[in-house]
């Protein structure tokens, strides 16, 4: 098959629904070519069902990515599918709800929040390294933490330690050969947007400040944006975050 990804293997964490941008890269990245994996948490028969939608079913894995166990045995379960790895996309943010509420926030809520949103991406990366090789890709998705958004609270805290993460991990796997990337995605109606307070308020900034325009139903766009990073296309971007927003981000205050 040809394509921009055609003969790489991609694992693709963070699939829960077709409204998903992680479920809008896997669908684009076997458009264009790619064998991919996914990995599911908790409702495993969900994804699996969802994976069935895909222009190719793909295998689902477990993982949780706060489970050492899970990571540690993560390599032999993808070799069960391929031999190596050519691209993560780590769609991967939780946050209890006192971590939306910046003032009453607890420790345990604000540990939890950057544990799973922000250290897996590392932690994810490490567990499949031994899968990659020079030229391989990560690409992460975060939401700009430029910005102290309303009703996001430690979550955006939690993406700020993931845009850092990204930095400090494009630096040490830089002479492996390895890309490390964020998509800064607009905000999307997806499972993981019901469980944000005030959504919509958040979202109604993208509804008025976006100049190109911004659609909160339709993930494909920043698949696509993830799926252009995994490519061969960015040989050489390392570090960065492409922002898929909208134009929302140049906007200022």
């Amino acid at each position: 098959m040809s394509g921009i990804l055609a003969g790489k293997r991609i694992l693709v964490t963070g699939v829960l629904t077709e409204a998903s941008i992680a479920f809008q890269a896997a669908k684009v990245a076997q458009n264009e070519g790619a064998e991919v994996i996914l990995t599911g948490f908790g409702r495993l028969s969900l994804v699996e069902r969802i994976a069935k939608r895909l222009p190719k079913p793909a295998p689902v894995i477990e993982l949780d990515v706060t489970n050492q166990e899970h990571l540690d045995g993560l390599a032999d379960k993808v070799r069960e599918h391929v031999d190596g790895i050519d691209g993560i996309v780590h769609s991967i943010a939780f946050g209890p709800q006192g971590a939306f509420n910046f003032l009453e926030a607890t420790w345990e809520d604000v540990s939890t929040a950057v544990h799973v949103s922000a250290y897996s991406y590392k932690s994810l990366t490490m567990a499949l390294l031994p899968l990659m090789s020079e030229g391989s890709s990560v690409v992460g998705l975060t939401f700009d933490a430029q910005i102290a958004w309303p009703k996001y609270d430690w979550m955006g805290v939690a993406k700020a330690a993931l845009e850092s993460t990204n930095r400090y991990l494009a630096r040490d796997l830089g002479p492996k050969g390895i890309r490390c990337n964020l998509v800064s995605a607009g905000p999307i109606k997806s499972m993981a947007a019901k469980s944000i307070p005030g959504f919509e308020e958040l979202a109604d900034v993208w509804n008025h400040r976006a100049p190109i325009g911004w659609d909160l139903a339709d993930p494909e766009p920043a698949g696509r944006g993830v799926v252009g990073l995994l490519s061969d296309f960015f040989p050489r971007t390392t570090g960065e975050i492409v922002h898929v927003d909208g134009g929302v981000h140049m906007m200022g205050a």
